[in-house]
């Protein structure tokens, strides 16, 4: 009596691993297509098995069919979104002009950022007229122990600090901050000056300055950083307008009485 229902479980279990095998499958032609038969190669699944999970998912709106091929739908990007508070989308909104004053100022790449847990995630960035390859991406998220924007955020959010130091720092280059007493000791700093710099602590080559975009009771709801190639950048000239656009958007969400997006 029991064989049927572990032979049960099992099933789920590989359909549900052909579905997410098939999904990063598409890769770059997420957004352009591909057809069953190059999907089934990609995922060593045969033709007939590919077309099947295909159809499930196109059901339930996860893929969708363009012509003879699929592609990732619109569910997809809903169940993206529900995965951080709504009031990213406010907070991107509200401060997304002092991100672009940012950039006029500097002509620098800039981020607008926030805390998830003990990650950081983009909402938004302009790039520079000289980009430089940086790992941040919109809508990702990075450890914030070894990025300016999340050293920024924890210095603020003594919760979050605490949950950091307490799990095991990532070590990225040889600049990273990781051991707990360095970070607490770099965390405090940050406060008493209210500026944090990454120096190739996520990249080599990398460096960055962050400030906090501060609520009425002084928790940082957000933060705004500059980025470019070490040496090139004079970063503590920068610093200065990045403290001016941060107090301006400071007292702009101050105003629109946005909740923190946490």
């Amino acid at each position: 009596m029991t064989t049927p229902v572990a032979n049960a479980v099992r099933d789920d279990r590989a359909a549900i691993d052909k579905a997410i095998s098939l999904l990063t499958a598409f890769g770059a032609q997420a957004s352009t297509g591909l057809g069953v038969s190059e999907l089934a190669r990609r995922t060593q699944l045969n033709k007939s098995t590919a077309h099947r999970v295909l159809a499930m998912l196109e059901r339930n709106g996860v893929v969708e069919r363009t012509g003879t091929s699929y592609r990732l739908g619109a569910r997809l990007h809903e169940l993206g979104r529900s995965v951080y508070p709504p009031g990213h989308e406010r907070t991107r909104d509200v401060l997304l002009p002092f991100l672009t004053d940012l950039y006029e100022l500097t002509r620098q790449t800039v981020h607008l950022a926030t805390l998830h847990g003990t990650d950081v995630v983009y909402l938004a960035k302009l790039y520079g007229h000289r980009p430089v390859p940086t790992p941040s991406r919109v809508g990702e998220r990075l450890p914030a122990h070894c990025t300016a924007v999340g050293k920024v955020l924890l210095a603020y959010d003594p919760a979050a600090a605490a949950r950091a130091l307490s799990e095991p720092l990532h070590r990225f280059t040889t600049r990273t901050i990781a051991d707990p007493t360095d970070l607490a000791a770099e965390l405090d700093r940050i406060r008493r000056m209210g500026i944090a710099f990454d120096d190739e602590e996520r990249q080599p080559g990398l460096t960055c300055v962050a400030a906090p975009v501060l609520a009425p009771d002084r928790s940082a709801v957000a933060a705004l950083s500059i980025a470019g190639p070490r040496g090139r950048v004079d970063l503590g000239r920068l610093s200065t307008e990045l403290r001016r656009v941060c107090a301006a958007a400071s007292q702009a969400f101050a105003r629109a009485g946005v909740g923190r997006a946490r």
